[in-house]
C-alpha cells in the first residue's frame, strides 16, 4: 500500500491506495490561514504536523499499516518557511496567496537573470521574493535562517528528519535553473542565500528518504520511504494522467489553474506563463494560475448567506453572459496581469441586478480569467487537446460548461473519487517504492463530459473582451 499526504491552505488530506491504485482509505484535518494585515496570508507549520498526525492515525485506523511501502507527498507551493540551524520554525511561514513582497518582487525581477534561468517572472507570490521581504523588514529573523523549506517539504522534515525537496515545487522559488533543474547559485545570492541553505533536490519519482523509526513505530509500519512527491498542481496532474503533451486539465479549486503537460522546456515569461518542471523526469509543465477561483464564489456566497451549491444550483441551463461583470482579483492576479495591487470589482450593476445575476457574473468573471490563462498559454505555442476538469467548483455543471464554451474545449470529468493532489503524491509514493515510471500515471475513468455550446461562443468571447478593458481600466492601463 502507498499513502499521499496533500498539505492544502484549508485542509490536509491523506489517501492509501493498493497496487491497483484502488483509494482504499481516506482522511482529511482542517487548517486555517492568518492574515494579519491586508495582502497578508500565514499558516504556523506546527498546525500541519498536528494535522498530519491526525491523518495518519485516523488512516492507521482503517487499513494495517505494515503494508505501506512508500508515502508521496504534495502541498501548496511558494511557501517561504525559514528554519535555525536546530530546525526551530523562526516565523509562520509565509503562503503562496501573500502579497506583501510586491516591491521585492520587482526588485528581483528586474535583474535580467531571474528570468533567463527561471524562465518566470518573480511574482509577489513566489518564494524568494518573500525571504527579501524578510531580510528586509525582519533582519534579525533573517540573520537566523539557516534552511528555507517549503511547506510540503517541512513535513518530510517531520517524517524523515531530511531537508530534501523536488524540482516542481523548487520551480517555484524563482531559485531554480529550471532548464537544469538545480539550483542557480547567483539567484541565491541575490537574496542572501546560498545553497547550504537549501534542501537537496531529488525528482518526485525518487526516494528521498525513509520514515524514522519513532513513527514506523507508532504506526506499525516496516520500511517505508519517501518520495519526493510534487507541487500540489504537478501531482494533482499525475494524479490525473497528465503527464504528456496535448495533455492539460482545468482546477477550480481555492485558486484556478489551467495546468499542461510538455516533454521540453518552452519558457515565455513575459506572458505571465508559469513554466515549471513537471513531477516527473525530464518533463516540464506550463500553467497559468489565477488567484480566486472557487474562492471568489466562496467569497460571494459569503455575502449572499447562502451555500456555493444553492447559488450555481438555480441557474438553470447555460445562458449568454450578462451585462454584469465581476473582476475576481480579491488578493490580486497572477497569469497574464502580475498584478499584485489589483482588487476585485462589480462593474455595471442596475435596478434590475439580482442575486442570480451577481452569482453568473462571479461565474463568468472567474471563466473570462481562465480565458486570458488560455491565450497566454496557446500564445506561447503550447497544445492543448482537450481538458479534464478538477476540483470542487467542477461540481457546478453551469460553471464548467461556461468554460468549455469560453475555451471551446470539451471539458471531460472524471468518475467520483478523488484523483487531485492526494492521489498523484500516493502514485508517486508506489513509483519511488517500486520503481515504476510514467505508465502509472494513467489518466482515471471518465463519468461525463460537459461539451461546449457552440451557439454561445461568440457571446462569451465579446463577454471577454469587455471584461479586458474593464480590467485595463481598473489596473491603470487605460
Amino acid at each position: 500500500m502507498y499513502i499521499g499526504l496533500d498539505l492544502g491552505t484549508s485542509g490536509l488530506k491523506g489517501i492509501v491506495i493498493g497496487d491497483a491504485q484502488v483509494v482504499l482509505a481516506e482522511a482529511t484535518s482542517p487548517l486555517t490561514v492568518q492574515r494579519p494585515h491586508d495582502g497578508w496570508s500565514e499558516q504556523d507549520p506546527a498546525a500541519w504536523i498536528t494535522a498530519a498526525e491526525a491523518v495518519m492515525d485516523a488512516l492507521a485506523g482503517q487499513v494495517d499499516m505494515a503494508a505501506v511501502r512508500g508515502i508521496g507527498l504534495s502541498g501548496h507551493m511558494h511557501g517561504a518557511t525559514l528554519l535555525d540551524g536546530a530546525d526551530n520554525v523562526l516565523r509562520p511561514c509565509i503562503l503562496w496567496n501573500d502579497t506583501r513582497s510586491a516591491a521585492e518582487a520587482a526588485v528581483l525581477d528586474d535583474n535580467p537573470d531571474f528570468r533567463r534561468l527561471t524562465g518566470n517572472i518573480v511574482f509577489p507570490g513566489f518564494t524568494a521574493p518573500k525571504v527579501a521581504w524578510v531580510r528586509n523588514h525582519e533582519p534579525d529573523t533573517f540573520a537566523k535562517v539557516a534552511k528555507v523549506l517549503l511547506p510540503k517539504d517541512y513535513l518530510r522534515l517531520w517524517l524523515t528528519g531530511e531537508h530534501a525537496s523536488e524540482m516542481s515545487d523548487a520551480a517555484g522559488t524563482s531559485w531554480l535553473d529550471v532548464g537544469a533543474r538545480d539550483w542557480s547559485d547567483d539567484l541565491l545570492a541575490a537574496t542572501g542565500l546560498d545553497r547550504d541553505a537549501m534542501p537537496r533536490l531529488v525528482e518526485g519519482s525518487a526516494v528521498s528518504g525513509k520514515v524514522r523509526q519513532a513513527l514506523t513505530t507508532r504506526w506499525g509500519m516496516g520500511d517505508v520511504v519517501v518520495a519526493g512527491g510534487g507541487g500540489d498542481n504537478a501531482a494533482s496532474a499525475v494524479g490525473v494522467g497528465i503527464v504528456k503533451p496535448g495533455q492539460a486539465f482545468v482546477s477550480l479549486g481555492t485558486s484556478g489553474v489551467l495546468f499542461a503537460a510538455s516533454d521540453a522546456y518552452q519558457p515565455d515569461a513575459a506572458s505571465a506563463v508559469h513554466t515549471f518542471c513537471h513531477a516527473l523526469p525530464d518533463t516540464w509543465h506550463q500553467m497559468g494560475v489565477i488567484l480566486a477561483a472557487a474562492d471568489a464564489l466562496n467569497w460571494w456566497a459569503g455575502i449572499a448567506e447562502e451555500s456555493s451549491a444553492a447559488l450555481t444550483g438555480s441557474l438553470g441551463p447555460l445562458n449568454a453572459p450578462g451585462r454584469t461583470l465581476f473582476l475576481p482579483y480579491l488578493g490580486g492576479e497572477r497569469t497574464p496581469h502580475n498584478d499584485a495591487k489589483v482588487r476585485g470589482q462589480f462593474l455595471h450593476l442596475d435596478h434590475a441586478t439580482d442575486r442570480a445575476a451577481m452569482t453568473r457574473a462571479v461565474l463568468e468573471g472567474v471563466t473570462h480569467a481562465f480565458r486570458d490563462s488560455f491565450d497566454a498559454l496557446t500564445g506561447t505555442g503550447t497544445r492543448i487537446d482537450r481538458l479534464i476538469g478538477v476540483g470542487g467548483g467542477t461540481k457546478s455543471d453551469y460553471w464548467v460548461q461556461a468554460i468549455a464554451t469560453s475555451l471551446g474545449l470539451p471539458v471531460d470529468l472524471p468518475v467520483a473519487g478523488d484523483f487531485g493532489g492526494a492521489f498523484g503524491a500516493a502514485r508517486l509514493g508506489l513509483m519511488a517504492a517500486t520503481g515504476a515510471g510514467a505508465e502509472a500515471c494513467g489518466t482515471p475513468p471518465i463519468a461525463r463530459t460537459i461539451e461546449p455550446v457552440a451557439a454561445l461562443h461568440d457571446d462569451f468571447a465579446a463577454a471577454h473582451a469587455r471584461y479586458k478593458s474593464a480590467f485595463a481600466a481598473v489596473s491603470g492601463l487605460a
